[in-house]
Parts: structure tokens; sequence; C-alpha cells
């Protein structure tokens, strides 16, 4: 699912004061769109009625000057339009989301939510937006009262450094790692994730994973769907590990319909690892809450806690690499066997893997305060060769299968899939019943 962009039309009269407030309020959000010289829908009744573009393009030098006085610079992109028969020129700024906390020349911070620019003024709001852009990272975090022995004299610890190259001493590799507050000497969040026998139990917020089993292919279960739900804990390389088999175990107990036959459900094991990992080792910990990982009869869905950092959107992810938690992304990777060894390369692993299974791609979504990748059980096929490969297969077919072997969900856009193959003289109905099957017109 795309950004939503967000446009906002102004009056010609906007201050520049005004302007700032909104460009802020953009590029510490999602970006967006302003029009200047375009009254606000509700003024008249016509657009061109809207259109009040400025006399000449000078005139509009004073918002000029003031976008350029926000700290820092915002990213910006500004062409100015007109419109035939239509006097004037309207200024249109395009803001991108931004890595950076931006302020207006008065040092206010805005945050843009729906169609309001909100200050931000309680200091533990500004930090947490820090965290959202990954310009500061809660791994960084001293937690008191915790004992450094924890993760000094761990048995992650120990087994980690059994295999590290060049041999050190839990303590001097947690010093020289950044894993301790050294004015302190009281663990850091990102040494508890890494190296804490249960860090749950011991970061004040939360970092475990809990998996939950529905029954169905809705895309709103009910509680009747519920099979069960359960939460994972532990070190994030043991973490890791645990939550893989778990999916590879349940996954072993779901049957669908596939050209096939009735067969389990099958995902690249490659794609399941890529997401994983990519949700525990990237989530924003400051946040109290789990990943979320649910488990469809048609889909996987793994939810991890926290915005796209800095730049990252749902359309560039693929392309741009940019880590929020640093430390662990950086200690995992020096396991002897890490999790994340095609550093930066995890998503497009999952995507490339869906392709050679000819699946369709994971689906990246942002809300606002967590990231979703669905990954879905769907042929890359058309509807009418899954179904004309099944039935020479397996010589029947009826609505359910079809619906499960093309990812339709609607009966009744199922049924229009048979009915195009049996105009075309491809297959023909045969009753059952109630119910209807269809097989291949032999020729």
């Amino acid at each position: 699912m795309g950004r939503v962009i967000s446009l906002t039309k102004k009056s010609s009269r906007l201050s520049g004061a005004a302007l700032q407030k909104i460009a802020v309020a953009l590029a510490n959000a999602d970006g967006g769109d302003i029009l200047i010289g375009i009254e606000d829908d509700k003024t008249t009744a016509t657009p061109e009625e809207r259109w009040r573009g400025l006399a000449s393009i000078e005139d509009f030098n004073g918002l000029l000057q003031a976008l350029h006085e926000i700290s820092p610079q915002v990213p910006a992109a500004m062409e100015f339009l007109v419109a035939r028969n239509l006097p004037g020129y309207v200024l249109a700024i395009t803001i991108d989301k931004s890595p950076q906390v931006h302020q207006t020349s008065s040092k206010e911070v805005f945050l843009r939510k729906g169609a309001q620019s909100l200050p931000i003024k309680n200091p533990e709001h500004l930090v947490a937006l820090k965290f959202a852009k990954g310009l500061a990272s809660f791994e960084d975090t001293a937690v008191n009262n915790v004992p450094t022995e924890l993760i000094v004299e761990s048995d992650e610890m120990r087994s980690f450094l059994s295999d590290f190259s060049p041999k050190t001493d839990a303590l001097n590799f947690s010093v020289n790692e950044n894993l301790i507050d050294l004015k302190t000497w009281d663990p850091k969040v990102c040494g508890l994730v890494l190296f804490a026998p249960n860090p749950s139990a011991v970061i004040p917020t939360r970092s475990g994973v809990r998996i939950t089993r529905y029954e169905t292919k809705d895309d709103d279960p009910e509680r009747d769907h519920l099979a069960f739900s359960e939460s994972l804990e532990g070190p994030a390389y043991q973490l890791i590990q645990s939550v893989v088999n778990r999916i590879a175990a349940i996954m072993s107990e779901i049957s669908i319909w596939t050209v096939d036959g009735l067969k389990k459900v099958t995902y690249p094991p490659e794609a399941i690892w890529e997401i994983v990992v990519n949700a525990i080792i990237h989530r924003d910990y400051s946040i109290g809450d789990d990943v979320h990982i649910r488990i469809f009869d048609n889909r996987i869905e793994v939810q991890s806690p926290g915005r796209l950092p800095g730049f990252v959107t749902v359309e560039n992810i693929l392309d741009v690499r940019y880590s929020r938690n640093k430390q662990i992304v950086r200690t995992l990777a020096r396991y002897k066997t890490p999790p994340n060894k095609d550093m930066g390369e995890g998503l497009n692993t999952a995507f490339q893997k869906m392709k050679e299974w000819k699946l369709k791609d994971p689906v990246i979504e942002e809300a606002q305060n967590t990231v979703v990748v669905t990954i879905p059980h769907t042929s890359l096929a058309k509807p009418e060769e899954l179904v004309i490969e099944f039935l020479e297969k397996n010589g029947k077919i009826n609505n359910k299968q079809g619906r499960e072997i093309t990812g339709i969900k609607s009966e009744n856009a199922m049924k229009n899939v048979f009915y195009a193959l049996r105009d075309d003289s491809v297959i023909e109905m045969i009753p059952k019943g109630n119910k209807t099957e269809w097989i291949l017109i032999r020729k």
C-alpha cells in the first residue's frame, strides 16, 4: 500500500510563519504537498473561483525566504503553476519525509496528523519523534537497577564468545562494543536484547514475539476463528530461531487446495526468515509492544512496532538502507552463523524468493505506529490458468477449491472466472446436489 499524500491548499495571503508551521509538520511526518494561491475547498463553489494566484513569481519571495529559515532546512521541491484563462501564479511545494527533526525559526516543532499541524512541546514526545525517525535509538538507553552481570555472565554471551575472534572476555567485549553505560555501569537496552536470558523481564518496554493462529482467510477474523495465541521470548539470536521454527511447525498443520490437490501450506523459508529477522532487529524497542505474527490459512502477517525510520518509505524500502538499531544489527552480524548475513538485503531476498516460488510479492504497509508485512499464499499465475491446471491434474473443481488455489475471496468473483472459461468452451458445469462442480471439456 503506497503512502497517502497530504495535500494542503492555502491562500496566497498565507504568512511566512504559517508556512513554516505546515512545512515543519509535514517534514517531521510523512511529507506532503502545499499549494499556495488556491483557496480552501470550503471557501467557494468552483475550482476556478478558488484560484487566487499572485501576479508575479517575485511576489512569493517572502514565503520562499521563510521556508529557507526552517532549521534544518526541509527537503523540498518547488514549482510555479499557471492555468489557462486564470490570472497569476500558484506555488506548489512538495515536502519529503525527512530523517531529521525540523523546527520553525521561532524554535517550535510541529507534527502533521491528519489535516492538523500539532505542536510538540512535551520533551518525552520529542524524544519519541527522534526514536521514530532513527535520529536516536532506544537501544542506547541504560536500564537502571539491572546488574551488568545479567549480560556479562549469561549463557548467550558465553555461547557467542566461544566462536568469536579475536578471543576476548565478556566484560571487555561489553565495554568495547558499547553494551554498557560507562558512567553508571548499567547495561544498555541493546546489550539486554542481545544477551539477557529474558530481555522482556528487564527492559522497561517489551521485546518478545506473539504468534497468533487464525483458522480463516478473512481480513477481519472473529473470536471463533482464533485457534491459539502464544508468546516467545529470549535473547535476539535465539528468539529469531525459535520464532521461525514455530511458524514452520504451525504451517505443517495447515492444508489448502493447490493445483496439485490438498497440500500442506508452504512458503519460501528464506522469505519467512528474512521478514522475521527484519521485524525483530529493526523494530522500535521504545514502544511497549511485542512483534506480532498472525498466521492465517492464506497468509502470514508480521507486525513490527515503530514506523519506518529516517527517509525510508514503503515505496523506497527495497532500495535504501537505514538501520534504527545499529548496535543490535552489528552484533548479530558477528555471530558464527549470523541471522542477518546479507546485511541490507533481507527484504530484497524475501521478494526474490517469493517470485521464484511463483507467489505474489509481500505487501508492506505502514500505520500510525507500526509496520506490517503480509506474506500472501497467492499464485502469480492468472486464475484461469490455475483452474485449468487444477482440472488437468484433479478432474473436477468446486468454488471453494477455486478460491483457495487462486486467492480470490468472493464466491461471485470465482463464479465469474468459471463462467468466462465456460463461455470460451474450456469447462462445463456438472450439478452436484445443491452445489456445482466444473470439469474440462474434452476435445
